[in-house]
């Protein structure tokens, strides 16, 4: 116990690097569905669906984020893959590192075309999960051009940098844990946006990591990564802060504030593209 306790310490102190060269900011492989929390429609559950391979396609429900002793088969997100028709869905759970690292556990994983992180506190992802081979058959998933997906702390878990990762409250920005799973490089990632009036808390990472691209997404809507391109689906909005300015409506008579304040909406059928950092027209 001493042990597992000391490399939990050691993983909260971790600072996040930034990747310099690489050829893809997303996934190279498979796809990403990044989602900001709320209710959700059922038109996100079968994105995931859709881009695993069809109902028949094995699901691993990872609800850990959420904080409770044990989940079962009912957790709410299984029970809404199953009710839109997914056949094989598991729940795998444990705040064990010891037992996150035994190939027991991972069985699941090892088939699984797809891997659905709950919500909660994406802190707890990181203390059970992070380098252990859990995290590495999350990432097998994607490797075998899989889909991994998730909704609130289940979405800033795919970052690079955590957004709100302290133990102590999900307001603080920059918190003991700051290093998230890094499906997605050099990105910081937040959610519940709109809802919650959090369009200005990401500056409060970027002061700090000005050459992180800050991406906050609203509930019930989706961001869907692969490679270098990343497309909004849902009912709102997905803010992006690159330091840069962009309108529907043009930007010629626009009077934005300086590159370090700005950010823009992008909704439903808008794509991004990652690697250079704008939008695609």
């Amino acid at each position: 116990m001493r042990t597992v306790k000391l490399v939990v310490s050691l993983l909260s102190m971790v600072v996040p690097t930034f990747a310099t060269s690489f050829e893809f900011v997303g996934p190279a492989n498979g796809s990403l569905v990044i989602v900001g929390g709320g209710t959700l429609s059922d038109s996100i559950y079968q994105q995931v669906i859709d881009l695993a391979g069809g109902y028949d396609a094995p699901i691993v429900v990872v609800p850990t984020a959420g904080g409770e002793e044990e989940y079962g088969d009912d957790e709410i997100h299984a029970t809404s893959f199953r009710r839109i028709g997914a056949q094989n869905v598991t729940v795998l759970h444990t705040y064990d590192r010891d037992l996150a690292d035994t190939e027991a556990f991972v069985h699941p994983l090892l088939d699984a075309k797809a891997v659905w992180f709950s919500g909660g506190r994406q802190w707890r992802l990181v203390d059970a999960y992070a380098g252990t081979l859990a995290e590495e058959a999350f990432r097998g998933v994607l490797d075998r051009n899989g889909v991994i997906g998730g909704t609130s702390a289940g979405a800033t878990i795919q970052g690079s940098f955590l957004t709100r990762g302290d133990t102590q409250n999900n307001q603080i920005m920059i918190g003991d844990h700051q290093v998230g799973f890094g499906y997605v490089k050099n990105i910081a990632i937040d959610q519940h946006v709109l809802v919650r009036n959090r369009q200005f808390d990401m500056f409060e990472i970027l002061r700090v990591y000005p050459k992180l691209l800050g991406v906050s997404i609203d509930e019930n809507t989706a961001l869907i990564v692969s490679k270098n391109d990343a497309s909004v689906f849902g009912a709102s909005y997905v803010i992006f802060y690159d330091g840069k300015f962009w309108s529907r409506e043009g930007t010629d008579l626009k009077n934005p504030p300086e590159p370090s304040a700005r950010f823009y909406f992008l909704k439903h059928g808008d794509r991004y593209d990652l690697a250079a950092r704008q939008v695609v027209v």
